[in-house]
């Protein structure tokens, strides 16, 4: 019987260790170094992985980066069943020290990227069977940060993205784990 390969999307590799370098196949960052570099290292010791560079995490480039994602991994040979967002911006400011554009980037990149990253991973995933044993037809992970539990000095900015992540992943979790999709924010 044929069996695809299974592949995962990992977006936000920050320096290219740790977190987003643990696991991936499909790796997506805005530093186009990075995302090759991480690329390359996984090749040599024997994985298989492809970088997907992102000139910004908006939903338009992201939409877009899934766009080649799916191209590069097609259905039947290939499964994407498996997605991590990993991408984070931090701010650590006393809050007088806060400028709304601090605010706008935490919430771009904590908020608004990672709602563009779950739409694409989720019309992927509604197009995929039910795989046994487990019953699932994708996972998607959201890594998260102790502010996204609870704020702390210099986190207001942060913790507000962080916390709205949190919220999301709850929310999708609810609502797409009736249709066999798993949502869990770590």
């Amino acid at each position: 019987m044929f069996k695809p390969q299974q592949v995962i999307v990992v977006l936000g590799l920050g320096a290219g260790q740790s977190t987003g370098a643990a696991v991936a196949v499909a790796l997506v960052a805005r530093g186009v170094e990075t995302v090759n570099k991480l690329a390359e290292e996984l090749k040599a010791a024997g994985g298989d992985a492809s970088p997907f560079p992102a000139a910004t995490y908006s939903a338009k480039d992201i939409q877009e980066v899934w766009a080649s994602i799916r191209t590069k991994y097609p259905s039947p040979n290939y499964i994407i069943n498996a997605a991590v967002f990993n991408a984070a911006h931090g701010v650590w400011k006393p809050f007088l020290d806060v400028t709304p554009e601090d605010i706008r980037t935490s919430l771009e990149v904590n908020v608004e990227a990672a709602f563009a990253f779950s739409r694409e991973a989720i019309l992927t995933f509604k197009e995929n069977d039910v795989l046994e044993p487990k019953g699932k037809r994708g996972t998607l992970i959201f890594t998260g940060a102790t502010a996204s539990i609870r704020g702390n000095v210099v986190t207001s900015a942060f913790a507000a993205g962080k916390h709205g992540l949190r919220a999301l992943s709850q929310s999708l979790a609810k609502e797409f784990g009736k249709q066999n999709i798993h949502v869990r924010s770590v």
